[in-house]
């Protein structure tokens, strides 16, 4: 009984590590593409020959 104890514990912590893991790479994968979509935002873009108002006071 002892060592079928053993095995079930070693296999529950390998779960448990694998789930830890795997919820890692899901947070770090979010970041990265939160990264990448800020970055694909456009860029205003003004027209030419317009002047932009700048209060230098």
């Amino acid at each position: 009984m002892k060592r079928t104890e053993e095995v079930i514990e070693r296999a529950m912590a390998a779960v448990a590590a694998s789930r830890a893991r795997r919820e890692r790479q899901e947070r770090e994968r979010k970041q990265a593409f939160e990264r990448i979509q800020v970055a694909m935002l456009k860029r205003p873009t003004l027209p030419k020959g317009l002047q932009v108002p700048v209060n230098l006071r």
